[in-house]
Order: structure tokens, then C-alpha cells, then sequence
């Protein structure tokens, strides 16, 4: 009998172990017009899953023959069949209104919403889906052309605005947007750059983000200081990793600009000009590849861990703004004729082409010699080749990204997510040194002049790791997220012309870091027998920050003796070897108020300076140990957040947080949000929020001598931090905290299952926002004269109240045309930047109180603000699919741009003011076809600006640096690319 009873338990035991095998299950999706492809297709309570391909084909081939297969896709109902034995499984999916549109949880700690039952605005944009067709790979180029409020400006060139692109959101200045990853805080770049919103500021570096590992992008267009803390005044991003497992996707993509001239008709340049200008056109450039590769691992107690790689080389454009002869003149009078002098008094043969001639009898070449055009023809340059260069920078970048989730028990979650990149970046930052800046220019290391250039090697780390889950009724979430990034400047075809032809011409001049970690505790609770549903969730978080800057090598920022002439005997008199006065960099003879030379009095000790060479590495001074900081700062926040649903129609939510900075002290930020339904179609919705920003320790601590130009001429200065000697003299307090108002209105409507429209008013009011000013010498404030001398100074300063109000309207409409899926977005956003008043305070200077004002805050820096951006941007995307087919249009209307001069001079025309400028609105084409070999691999081709539509050409005043305006569409014209995609 045992032996009867234990036979059948062992019979019963393989019944159960053969039904519980993994078995290969495969089939076709479809919906009532046919196939229907990029089916989600996942078994139940794991992480095994599928896609279904062009066709609606799938397999999946390790599913558990007595499992479940979940089918979801966005517009139909999730549906789920019990695979009970089954190898082919068929399903026609039916059309769902309530599926247009996915669950998101930014914006919101309570029951994950779709974007139409949200109380303010959120984008949710499919990286994961879009990337097939998009010619971007850049993330932040590719929110660009899918997100109305969301701009992203390559910048091409002027010291380290090259180094990151920086984002921003309606309008306002990157560090007054959060960035999310998972929902966790992520880091900043160690660099302070100047942006596209008329400051300078330090922003995420969206590169260092694989593309390849993010499933999606939630944007909060809204306030949320109070919910995620200090940044997120414009706005939050949140950046959701993808979980995928057991699939090995790969892209290839490869491109570059054709370098083609756009339409000259409508500029003022002479046919000289463009004769110059296109020289250096036809040939493409900007060549680039980037390989992205995902895979999957999925664990037996449903976990998973997800890798992506990313392996980026892209060459330079070059954009050049080429002046003419009479505007960028080469060589001097004093270099042509041989006449340039050492510092004893010495003749430096600059032209022996001339030497030559003359030696040869040859007068008529001679003459020829002695002009710019016949030298430059001797060495055979042209002004193309002596022209500042603007344009993208050469880059190469490589990175690493996961994310990890381990169940630790039926109710814990363990998880982990991060990424590990390098990014070396060489751009053009500088203006050409001509031969005829007899301060700057050595003829023995640069006889023609030279281009300083300036290049970075970057490192940035990203760690996060936590525990979530429940405990009881209690939803919780403990986490720590580590960031650092560490940026080394160099700079190479430059040198530090008081030093003398000894000088290095490759310097490192600095190393900047930003470090932050951060610690999370969050709890919340949904309560569902209180009237509709009642989320209470609070939490407290603890931030540690670090900024660093080291000093550069000693000949980058050092002032040499190159120009000095040392008395080798009492009263020795200033005589070259000709017996005359010795000449200053202008050739004027250096001698007293009688018209005798200069006598030094005591030998080896009395010293003159008859060059005045300029110190530092050429363009970007180094940084020394007086720019040197390791500032601290921790930060202490807790938060309440309370949603309730009054009914099924009418949501309210609010929130309260608490922040004390070690710097700063405490703060109090609120927000209220609501939403009411009225019917089932249509709802209205609004919210006020208050915001806070403190300054980022790259604002309080950055300091750094720079040159900049006014018609070509250099000008040296330093930017000092406002804890400093020369903030104080002049009368300069530590910069204080940018406070805001933000009230937010708008409605959803669902017009038919297949359209629905948002539209969202927005007003937001910053008072003290962050500037820099313009340059103050010792004879605007005095006080000044024993800390900078002869220099000239700038400050980071509180600069006045700014205010941004604008409409931002999505319309989506998707449909089935034949056997195909049509898919169109109509987007716009138009809105009005104002600078509503300066804040001045009582300075140590000299100045009228007009004058001051003007010095605090330029014409150019509020004109960059208020219109110096797009106040306007349409965005329209429509994507088909239809068996191996799909293709994806996008058209942008950029709106017009306005730059603003900062100081009235003399004009081309002869009158005197203003260098103004407005550019008209500009309007781009991209384009994606792709073509599915198999479910394996496609092929996509296509282009960015596919139309070659370049800017408008900057006014003559204008016209040095850069030749196009920057912030519209960019000034590279068009870009084409291909793109292979495979999986294993």
C-alpha cells in the first residue's frame, strides 16, 4: 500500500513538473484593420518579454507553459491569456480611449495617472520608440524636436560654452530646471558657462546619459520646488531607465553636415565676403558614428539587470565668420616693413620674403611685400585660413549605464541604478590671434598668428541604490544617489606671451569637480475609504555637495618678465642698440616728459616694462591658486504631500517642504494643485506654487581671468567671486537666493478616442535672479585701482526681477489608414520673457546712477533674456507605420530672435547706436525612413534640416566671432545619417 501511495504522489509530482516547463510560444498580434506591430507581449509577474515585430509577429521562447501572457499597447486594452500549454497563442487587440495615453507618476506621489487626468502639464515622450527614426542621438537634441518648451542649443564656440548643451525649460536658465532619474535628484556638470537665457550657469550634461538605456522622458512643465526641492522652478524632468531583459539590441548610426552655403540674398555681405565665406564650403564635415548596445538579464525570482554601452566619435564643423582684409587685418605696418623691435631695442626680421626681394633688386615685388595681400600671397594664405572659426567641437565619448532590481521578498525590492562616462571635447573657443597683436603674437612660434583651442577631458559617475516596497499599508522607498563630475581644461596652439618664446603652447589650465550625494527616506499611504481616495506621503532627504577647483599649471595664468628690461648699471638709460629711445608694442619711443629717454637708477635692481605682453595662457587664462576652491555645503529637506480625490470629477493636492541650507538657512516652499472633470471628456485644471534656488556653488565660487573683444581689439579681465577683495572694495554682498511664483491654468479635452488636445497658461515671476556684469576698470570705481590695475573686473550679482508667462498647447491624433498606424503631434508653445525692474545697490564707483545701472546690468544680457531666445516654437511630428515600413516627418517653426548691443557705437551706415538685430523666424525639416529586413534587423535613413535652412547673417557691427544668430535651429545646415538596428 506505501508502496501504491508513493508511486502515485511521484506520478502526481511529474504531472506538475511537466505543466510547469518552459515552452515556446509565439503567434500574431493584430487589431480590426490587420497585423498591428510593436505589441508588448510579457509574462506575468516576470521579466520575460517580447515585441512583437512589423508583421504583429512574436516568440517568445522560454515561457512557462503555465503562465500568463500580458498584451498591452498604448490606444487598446490590456489584455491577458493563460498560455495553459499552448506554443501559438493569436490575438486582435480591441481600441481603448482610456489607453491613449500611459501611467505616469511624476508630479505626483499618489495612484499613477494618464497625462489627460493630471492636475498640471506633463510630457511623456517614448525615447525607446522614437530613437528608430530620429536623426539625433543626443538625448537633449532629441527632446528638443519632440517637447514644445524644451530647448537644447549646441553652442559653437567662446571658451567652454562647447563643453555640455546645455537644456532648459520655458525659457529660463538651466539650473532652474531638475533633472530625474527613476525619480531620483541627478548632478550637475562641474562647468559655469554662459547660456542661451543671458547668464551663465551650470546645467546636467544629458550626454553622459546613454540614449540607448532610457525607456522614456516624463516632463513636468509646472512649479515644483515644494514637491522635488531647490532647481525645479521651471520645471522637472524625470528620465526612466529601461528594464528589458534577454534581448540584445544594438544601433549603428552614422552621419554628417553637407556643408553646403545657404541663401547669401538676404544679408548685407559684399561679394567679397561671400566669396570668402564660401571658400571654406562643399565639403562635408562634422562626420560622426555612434554605436548604442542594450541587453538584458532576467534572474529566477523575477529580477533584472539591464546594460547599455556607448561607444561616440564626431569631427568638428566649421562655421567660419571670414572679415575682409580692412576689417581683419593681418600684419602691421611695423611686421611688413621689419620694424618690430625685441624688448633691448633689437630689429625682429618678420618679413624676410621683403629681405629677399630687395637683396634680388627685385623692387617690384619688394613693393608687392610690403602690403597685407602680397605677404599673405608669399605663404600663401588666404583669409579663410586666418578667420575665426566657430562650429560644433570634435568629440570623442564613451559610457557605460544599468539598472538593476532584485526582489528581496514578497513585499522588498532591492535596487540599483547608475552609469560611468568619459567624454574628451576639443572646440573652438577663441578668436584668431593676428600677427598684428604685437602683444599676444610671437613671430618665432606663430610668424602668421595663431588659433588658440581649447579641449576638455570629462568624467562623470552616477550611482544609485536603494531598497522600495511596503511595509503593511505603507508605501516606502529608502535610497542613496552619489554623482561626480570632474572636468580637465587644456589648451593647446597658445602660450603666455610674457613669458617669451619659452612658453609652453599645450597648457593644462585647471581641473574643475561637482560632487553631490543624496540621501532619500520617502513613505506614503493611499487611503481609499476616504471620500474618493485620500495619498498622504512625506519624506526627508539629506544632500551633501562639493565644488572644486584646482589651479592650472604655473605658466597658464603666470605674468613672465618677457617685456621687462632689468638695469645692468646705475642710470642706465632705455637705448637701443641704433641709439635711439627704446619703442613700447605701439613703436612710440619710451621717454620722459622733456623727450629724454627713460633712465633706470640702480643696477639689478630697477626694472622697466617696455612691452607690455599680455600674461596667461592665450584666450583662456589659467586658472591660479587665488581662483583655488573646495567649498562644502549639505542640505536638509523634508516634504508632506496630500492628494485627494473630493469625487470621481474633482482632485485636489497640495504640498509643503522644508529646506535648511548650511549657507543659506531655512526655507519654506508651498504648492496647491487641482483638477475638475466635467463629463468624461473634458477637464480643467490649475495650480500655484512658490520656488526657491539657491545659488549653485559654481556661481558662489567661480573666479577666472578671461579675454573678450569689441571690434576684433582683445580686452584682458577677471571674473572675481563675490566673497572676494574687489567684490568687497567695490561693495558687492554674497549672492543671495532667486525666490519665485508660479501659477499654472489650463484644460484636457478628449475630443474623439483618437484626438485629444491640452492647452496650459503659465505665469512665473523670479525675483533676484542671477547675472554677471559687465566690466569695471579703476577709473569707474576707483577702490578698485590697487586690486586690479590696469585690468578690469566683473561679478555674479543678484541682477533684478525677470518674469516669463506664456501658452503651451499638444494635440495628439492617431488613426489607421489602410494596413497602416498614423500617428501626428501638433505642439506649440509662444511666450513673452521680461525683465521687470534692476536691482542696484549703492557701489563704491564713480558712475551716474545711469551709468551704473548700464554697468550692472547690460542692454545685452536683459535683450538675451527677453528676446535673445525663440519666444515662440511649433512643433509638428507624424509618424506611419505599415508592415516593414515606418517613417517619422518633423517640422519646427523656430520663432523670430532679437540680439540686443550692449554700448551705442558708430555704424556701417555712417550713424551712431545701437548694433540691433532681428532674425526672422526660421521653419526645418527632419525626416526617418526605416526599413525592417526581418524582425532582426532595419535600416533607417534620413536627415536633420534635410531643407539646408541656415539663420540669418549677423549685421556687419556683429559680425566677428560668429556669422549666424545660435539660437534657433543652429548653424550647421543640413545633416543626413544612417542607421542600422539589430537584435540577437
Amino acid at each position: 500500500m506505501k508502496k501504491i501511495l508513493l508511486l502515485t504522489l511521484l506520478l502526481i509530482n511529474s504531472v506538475f513538473l511537466v505543466n510547469a516547463q518552459d515552452i515556446s510560444v509565439s503567434g500574431t498580434t493584430s487589431d480590426s484593420s490587420g497585423p498591428l506591430p510593436g505589441v508588448n507581449i510579457r509574462v506575468k509577474g516576470s521579466t520575460i518579454g517580447v515585441i512583437s515585430d512589423f508583421d504583429g509577429n512574436y516568440t517568445i521562447p522560454n515561457a512557462p507553459s503555465t503562465g500568463t501572457l500580458v498584451f498591452s499597447y498604448i490606444g487598446y486594452a490590456t489584455e491577458e491569456v493563460a498560455i495553459d500549454g499552448q506554443t501559438t497563442i493569436n490575438l486582435t487587440l480591441k481600441e481603448s480611449a482610456e489607453q491613449l495615453t500611459e501611467a505616469i507618476v511624476i508630479g505626483s506621489r499618489g495612484q499613477p495617472r494618464t497625462k489627460l487626468k493630471t492636475a498640471v502639464p506633463i510630457d511623456v515622450i517614448s525615447i525607446s520608440e522614437n530613437a528608430v527614426n530620429m536623426p539625433e542621438v543626443d538625448l537633449s537634441q532629441m527632446l528638443t524636436k519632440t517637447a514644445p518648451s524644451f530647448t537644447a542649443y549646441q553652442s559653437q564656440g567662446g571658451d567652454l560654452a562647447s563643453q555640455v548643451i546645455a537644456p532648459s525649460l520655458r525659457g529660463l536658465a538651466p539650473n532652474q530646471m531638475l533633472v530625474l532619474i527613476n525619480g531620483k535628484r541627478r548632478h550637475t556638470s562641474a562647468l559655469l558657462a554662459g547660456t542661451q537665457t543671458g547668464t551663465d550657469a551650470n546645467s546636467v550634461d544629458m550626454s553622459f546619459i546613454p540614449s540607448g538605456s532610457i525607456e522614456r522622458v516624463e516632463i513636468l512643465r509646472d512649479g515644483a520646488s515644494a514637491q522635488y526641492g531647490s532647481d525645479a522652478i521651471a520645471g522637472v524632468i524625470n528620465i526612466i531607465l529601461k528594464k528589458g531583459t534577454d534581448k540584445f539590441t544594438g544601433t549603428l548610426t552614422a552621419g554628417g553636415y553637407t556643408n553646403q552655403s545657404p541663401d547669401f540674398s538676404y544679408s548685407d555681405l559684399s561679394e567679397e565676403e561671400i566669396g570668402l565665406i564660401e571658400a571654406g564650403t562643399g565639403d562635408p564635415d562634422g562626420l560622426n558614428y555612434q554605436f548604442d548596445g542594450n541587453y538584458g538579464f532576467s534572474f529566477d525570482n523575477g529580477g533584472y539587470l539591464n546594460i547599455t554601452g556607448m561607444f561616440k566619435q564626431a569631427d568638428r564643423t566649421i562655421r567660419a565668420s571670414v572679415l575682409p582684409e580692412d576689417r581683419f587685418t593681418l600684419y602691421s605696418d611695423d611686421y611688413l616693413n621689419n620694424q618690430t623691435t625685441s624688448t633691448d631695442g633689437n630689429v625682429i626680421i618678420t618679413n624676410p620674403e621683403l629681405v629677399s626681394a630687395l637683396a634680388a633688386g627685385n623692387t617690384a615685388l619688394a613693393d608687392e611685400l610690403r602690403t597685407v595681400s602680397g605677404l599673405m600671397d608669399a605663404r600663401g594664405l588666404e583669409q579663410y585660413d586666418v578667420a575665426t572659426y566657430a562650429g560644433n567641437p570634435l568629440i570623442n565619448q564613451g559610457g557605460l549605464g544599468f539598472n538593476l532590481e532584485i526582489p528581496v521578498n514578497d513585499d522588498v525590492n532591492f535596487y540599483s541604478y547608475g552609469d560611468l562616462g568619459f567624454k574628451y571635447t576639443e572646440g573652438f573657443s577663441c578668436y584668431y590671434r593676428r600677427a598684428n597683436q604685437s602683444d599676444r603674437t610671437s613671430y618665432y612660434l606663430y610668424p602668421n598668428g595663431f588659433r588658440p583651442q581649447m579641449y576638455t577631458n570629462q568624467t562623470n559617475l552616477g550611482l544609485t541604490a536603494g531598497v522600495s516596497g511596503k511595509i503593511g499599508d505603507y508605501d516606502f522607498d529608502f535610497s542613496n544617489t552619489f554623482g561626480k563630475n570632474t572636468m580637465n581644461i587644456g589648451m593647446f596652439n597658445t602660450w603666455n606671451a610674457s613669458l617669451g618664446d619659452s612658453s609652453p603652447t599645450d597648457m593644462n589650465v585647471g581641473k574643475h569637480s561637482f560632487l553631490q550625494n543624496t540621501g532619500n527616506f520617502d513613505v506614503s499611504k493611499f487611503y481609499d475609504d476616504v471620500l474618493e481616495g485620500l495619498n498622504v506621503a512625506g519624506g526627508i532627504e539629506f544632500r551633501v555637495e562639493n565644488y572644486a577647483i584646482e589651479a592650472g599649471q604655473v605658466e597658464s595664468y603666470t605674468s613672465g618678465d618677457a617685456g621687462f628690461t632689468t638695469a645692468t648699471e646705475d642710470n642706465q638709460a632705455l637705448i637701443g642698440p641704433d641709439g635711439f629711445p627704446l619703442e613700447d608694442l605701439g613703436g612710440n619711443q619710451i621717454v620722459d616728459v622733456n623727450g629724454d629717454p627713460i633712465e633706470l637708477e640702480y643696477a639689478g635692481i630697477s626694472q622697466y616694462q617696455v612691452k607690455g605682453y599680455s600674461p596667461g595662457c592665450q584666450c583662456f587664462n589659467g586658472f591660479s591658486p587665488i581662483n583655488e576652491s573646495d567649498t562644502w555645503r549639505s542640505v536638509i529637506a523634508g516634504y508632506l504631500d496630500v492628494e485627494l480625490d473630493v469625487t470621481e470629477d474633482f482632485f485636489v493636492g497640495g504640498a509643503l517642504r522644508i529646506e535648511n541650507y548650511s549657507d543659506f538657512g531655512n526655507v519654506m516652499t508651498g504648492k496647491i494643485a487641482t483638477r475638475y472633470s466635467i463629463g468624461d471628456n473634458f477637464s480643467i485644471r490649475g495650480s500655484y506654487s512658490s520656488g526657491y534656488r539657491a545659488p549653485s556653488l559654481q556661481e558662489l565660487n567661480y573666479s577666472q581671468g578671461y579675454t573678450y573683444f569689441i571690434d576684433e581689439i582683445p580686452y584682458d579681465a577677471v571674473l572675481y567671486r563675490n566673497g572676494s577683495a574687489a567684490a568687497k572694495a567695490i561693495g558687492l554682498d554674497i549672492l543671495d537666493q532667486e525666490t519665485s511664483g508660479n501659477l499654472s491654468v489650463g484644460f484636457t479635452a478628449k475630443i474623439t478616442n483618437n484626438f485629444n488636445l491640452t492647452v496650459d497658461a503659465y505665469s512665473i515671476k523670479i525675483k533676484d535672479r542671477i547675472f554677471t556684469t559687465s566690466q569695471f576698470t579703476s577709473s569707474d570705481a576707483p577702490v578698485l585701482e590697487p586690486i586690479i590695475g590696469a585690468g578690469q573686473a566683473s561679478f555674479r550679482i543678484n541682477g533684478g526681477d525677470i518674469s516669463t508667462k506664456g501658452v503651451e498647447i499638444v494635440a495628439n491624433y492617431d488613426t489607421k489608414i489602410g494596413t497602416g498606424k498614423l500617428d501626428f503631434t501638433l505642439s506649440a508653445t509662444l511666450r513673452e520673457n521680461k525683465f521687470d525692474q534692476a536691482v542696484v545697490p549703492e557701489l563704491n564707483t564713480v558712475l551716474t546712477e545711469e551709468e551704473l545701472i548700464d554697468k550692472y546690468i547690460t542692454r545685452g544680457s536683459i535683450g538675451q533674456f527677453e528676446k535673445g531666445t525663440p519666444s515662440s516654437k511649433y512643433l509638428g511630428t507624424l509618424t506611419y507605420k505599415i508592415g516593414k515600413w515606418s517613417t517619422m516627418l518633423t517640422g519646427v517653426r523656430w520663432g523670430g530672435v532679437t540680439a540686443l548691443d550692449s554700448y551705442e557705437g558708430t555704424l556701417s551706415d555712417g550713424s551712431y547706436g545701437y548694433a540691433d538685430q532681428f532674425y526672422t523666424p526660421e521653419f526645418t525639416v527632419d525626416l526617418g525612413v526605416t526599413y525592417a529586413f526581418s524582425d532582426k534587423l532595419s535600416l533607417t535613413v534620413g536627415g536633420n534640416n534635410i531643407f539646408n535652412q541656415y539663420p540669418e547673417i549677423q549685421r556687419n557691427e556683429n559680425r566677428g566671432f560668429y556669422l549666424y544668430s545660435n539660437y534657433q535651429q543652429g548653424s550647421n545646415g543640413a545633416y543626413y545619417f544612417g542607421r542600422l538596428t539589430f537584435s540577437l
